[in-house]
């Protein structure tokens, strides 16, 4: 050792040019300046203080120290190299209990020197001691330079859930060294998990509230800190609802008539609980209704009088009557009157001895008999009186509840015999189809008239329209969107539906049929010729919802695929299925998936309604699953969406990948953010209207990108940018997000941000690759090349951007007019032995596996026509629909070239 360091010394004093006439011996450690008693000269040295690792915070020196007994010398040796004699302190003691020379020897570590090596290796410092005997080396300490970042890797997300619902709240702490402690605070307050047991911490700095409760509403924040600093996230607010629940039945009241028919209620309230924090409020009616029946009042009648008595002694004689024709009853009247008369006997009848004392008495008698008779005579004009009085109350009672054909039908919601009969349709108007032309003028105010109200079980009625006459001509209605959403609202069935005027369309049809669109979202409802029973106007509606509107329930792999589109009122009557088209962001796979059509009940639950490829023809439902779009038949109206169920991990769902920038920079960070999103157009219409709020702008055109149920996330990076124009400020190599988030999350797109800075302001050109792949699977990549400076891109939703009208009413709704389709459908309806019928017309169009859909229509040709036009409404050629009739062998192809002036 002596010779390694007196080498080293060497070798570094002539590259100083230091003069070689300097002792060595003041550089080296030897004996010679410390020599040990003979006693312990055999003796190793022994460290009672080794140095320990330490960290430099900010620009403060840490200090190592070494003790040993016996040494004669002690010196540090850092990363390889001997640390100069002078930069040592040295103490020499003597142990009192040994009486052994004891040498403490420190050392002070700057951050330049650990700096200097910093990326190659750790720094690390290690003493050695020398006695007489020989030399020992201590223990390594590693020195490292001690921080923390600004940027938490992932910060806790507000959450709203559910009353006893799990939450998990994500921390994912700034990188540093010695790496960070984490804490969870709520409201400012220190969360103990040893306090309350409904908190509890991971291993992976995550928080979980295993069931939640309205005291755990708050602002929630994740705490890192080290030696160095302390860090602290973005609040997370997390948000306890409650769903209203509905109390007990009250009893039934008492029936409402005094006699015969009535009614009565009973009620509930929805407070058990009372809906809290936008908790859903209680579904269903708060009073039910029952007919009753009530026992009317029995009056008592007397019997007739019994026979007189024999005369007795008294000369007299009796006779009775009972009150039991009819024994008064529920609260009845008893009889009036007297139950028992007597009458003295004549003087032939009454016995010799007697007659004397009543002539005596007679004068007596005729005075009592003349009082009995006016108090007789006053009984019978009262009882006469009560009779009258009682008769026209009965007659009034009756009049009040003459009308009982509510009392015959058990429980209905609502139900006043009508006062006009052509009243009795829902939403249905008599048009004057007197006139050729497609326009219809009148009141509609009639259809909801107010003296009278329509039995409905089934579903709730629109309110009454404001008095006046609204006309439709050429298919277009006269009236304000934002009127209609607002009615349409205000009912009790319709509260859930958004007030958003942007995403609803409404129109007034009758058996002509129409056409309601929602722009620029890929959702139509196709309403064809005749699916409206003749003589009746419907007011139709089609809106979108939005996922923050409901919640649509998800288990297991299940997926939702397409938008969730209400269409109504529910319950009105149709003759024929209409047509129902939105998109969908499956791979079209059938055998990927288990696809379920899901139908919103009156009650607010979600029903499963059909399964694609299951489908029954007997069923008011069925769906043809195209490559993009899905087209539901349906016989009634109602909320729909569409749920895929993966069958194994090839399963995959479309994700549209699109880029939007700051519209104008003028600093030096320059944002780039990357939407995830379903592959729909409603989707994309959503986010371009918020980025326009934002003021972004479109960088690049979508890309679409297939995302497997493989349960890997999907990675997101940005790179070959010229460094010595930017540099990104993003710490980790790549961001992510989590496969449940996209799979079966809360929101149908997601997005993230890549923040760069540009070196100066006079930088507008940007050149990158940003690339957005599934681990393990596929992946898609963006070349940017473009100036910041200058507005790009203006991206349409395919070619029904340019379609204005959202509803068309009558024939401007269709291609093929009215006469020539039903031509058509004359024509092909009829089976033909060669086969040139429907079946032929289905294979040209390539619909030949819905054959069995439309055999069981009373009219095939005319459902695979409305197909047709739902399909091809915005590109369809009428010309190449005659051709096909042309192959078929029809004669009434050539009716497509008639002009539209002529038909």
């Amino acid at each position: 050792m002596r010779v390694e360091l007196e080498s080293w010394l060497k070798s570094h004093i002539t590259q100083c040019g230091v003069a070689s006439s300097l002792r060595w011996d003041l550089w080296l450690p030897h004996t010679a300046t410390a020599t040990l008693p003979a006693a312990f000269s055999d003796l190793l040295p022994h460290f009672q203080v080794e140095p320990v690792d330490e960290y430099i915070v900010k620009n403060k020196p840490v200090t190592l120290t070494c003790r040993s007994t016996p040494a004669t010398q002690i010196y540090f040796k850092c990363n390889g190299e001997w640390v100069h004699q002078d930069d040592h302190l040295i103490e020499r003691t003597v142990d009192p209990a040994t009486a052994l020379p004891v040498m403490q020897v420190t050392i002070d570590i700057t951050r330049q020197q650990v700096e200097k090596i910093f990326g190659l290796d750790e720094y690390w410092c290690q003493c050695v001691a020398w006695s007489t005997t020989g030399t020992q080396k201590s223990q390594k300490a590693y020195i490292r330079i001690a921080y923390l970042r600004k940027n938490f890797e992932e910060e806790p997300q507000g959450k709203e859930v559910a009353l006893d619902q799990e939450v998990l709240l994500r921390c994912h702490p700034p990188e540093g060294v010695p790496q960070a402690e984490v804490e969870w605070q709520r409201n400012e307050d220190v969360i103990d998990p040893a306090s309350d047991p409904n908190f509890f911490i991971t291993t992976d700095h995550n928080l979980v509230i295993k069931k939640a409760r309205l005291a755990d509403t708050g602002n929630y924040t994740c705490v890192a800190k080290n030696i160095v600093a302390r860090r602290k996230s973005t609040s997370a607010t997390v948000l306890v609802y409650v769903n209203g629940g509905w109390s007990t039945w009250t009893t039934w009241s008492s029936c409402s008539a005094v006699c015969g028919r009535g009614w009565q209620k009973r009620s509930r309230s929805c407070t058990n609980p009372t809906p809290l924090n936008g908790g859903t409020s209680c579904e269903g009616q708060n009073i039910q209704k029952s007919a009753c029946v009530a026992t009317c009042p029995v009056d008592g009648g007397w019997s007739e009088w019994s026979k007189w008595s024999a005369c007795g002694a008294d000369c007299s004689m009796w006779r009775s009557r009972e009150c039991t024709q009819p024994s008064p009853g529920t609260g009845g009247k008893d009889c009036q009157g007297l139950d028992l008369q007597s009458l003295n006997c004549t003087s032939e009848q009454c016995p010799q001895s007697e007659c004397t004392t009543t002539h005596i008495l007679g004068a007596e008698d005729v005075a009592l008999y003349v009082g009995m008779v006016a108090v007789a005579l006053c009984l019978t004009l009262l009882l006469i009186v009560v009779v009258l009085v009682y008769r026209r109350k009965k007659e009034g009672l009756d009049a009040d509840v003459a009308d009982s054909s509510i009392l015959t039908t058990g429980f209905q919601p609502m139900g006043i015999k009508p006062s006009k009969p052509e009243n009795s349709h829902l939403l249905t108007i008599q048009p004057d189809l007197t006139t050729t032309t497609t326009s219809y003028q009148g009141t509609l105010r009639s259809r909801h008239d107010t003296t009278g109200k329509f039995s409905m079980t089934n579903g709730p009625l629109l309110d009454p329209l404001p008095n006046g006459s609204h006309t439709l001509h050429n298919g277009k209605l006269n009236s304000d969107p934002a009127e209609f959403v607002s009615r349409l609202s205000t009912q009790s069935y319709f509260k859930t539906l958004p007030r958003d005027v942007a995403n609803t369309s409404y129109g007034t049809f009758n058996f002509l049929g129409g056409r309601l669109t929602i722009p620029n979202t890929g959702i139509s409802l196709l309403i064809p010729p005749e699916a409206i029973p003749r003589g009746k106007i419907y007011e139709i509606y089609l809106t979108v919802q939005r996922k923050e509107d409901l919640r649509l329930p998800l288990a297991g792999c299940q997926t939702l695929l397409s938008p969730v589109v209400s269409c109504g009122p529910p319950g009105v009557v149709l003759s024929r299925p209409v047509i129902l088209s939105m998109d969908h962001c499956s791979d079209a796979c059938l055998d990927n998936w288990a696809v379920r059509l899901k139908k919103q009940n009156y009650e607010g639950a979600w029903e499963d309604v059909l399964l694609m490829g299951e489908e029954l023809v007997s069923e008011p439902y069925y769906c043809q699953l195209e490559a993009e779009t899905c087209r539901l038949f349906s016989e009634q109206l109602g909320t729909f969406a569409l749920v895929g169920e993966s069958l194994h991990m090839g399963a995959a769902k479309r994700l549209r990948l699109v880029l939007f920038s700051d519209a104008y920079c003028s600093t030096l960070e320059y944002n780039i953010r990357v939407y995830c999103m379903d592959d729909t157009q409603d989707v994309f219409k959503e986010v371009m209207q918020m980025e326009r709020q934002l003021g972004g702008r479109l960088i690049d055109e979508p890309h679409v990108l297939l995302f497997k149920d493989s349960y890997h996330n999907l990675r997101l990076s940005i790179h070959d940018m010229p460094l010595a124009h930017w540099r990104s400020k993003l710490l980790a190599g790549y961001q992510e997000i989590p496969f449940y988030h996209i799979w079966n999350g809360s929101q149908r797109y997601l997005h993230c941000t890549f923040t760069l800075e540009r070196l100066s302001l006079s930088t507008c050109e940007l050149t990158c690759q940003l690339c957005v792949w599934q681990v393990e699977g596929e992946g898609q990549s963006f070349s940017l090349d473009f100036n910041i400076a200058k507005v790009t891109l203006s991206i349409t939703a395919r070619s029904e951007a340019a379609f204005s009208e959202s509803s068309l009413a009558g024939p401007s709704a269709f291609q093929i007019p009215y006469l020539i389709r039903q031509k058509i459908c004359s024509s092909l309806d009829a089976p033909c032995p060669n086969g040139a019928d429907w079946r032929m017309l289905a294979q040209r169009l390539k619909l030949e596996r819905h054959m069995s859909f439309f055999a069981s229509k009373a009219s095939p040709t005319s459902v695979i026509l409305d197909l047709w036009e739902a399909q091809h409404f915005h590109s369809g050629n009428i010309n190449q629909l005659a051709t096909v009739m042309a192959d078929i062998g029809k004669q009434e192809a050539m009716i497509f070239l008639v002009s539209d002036g002529e038909c």
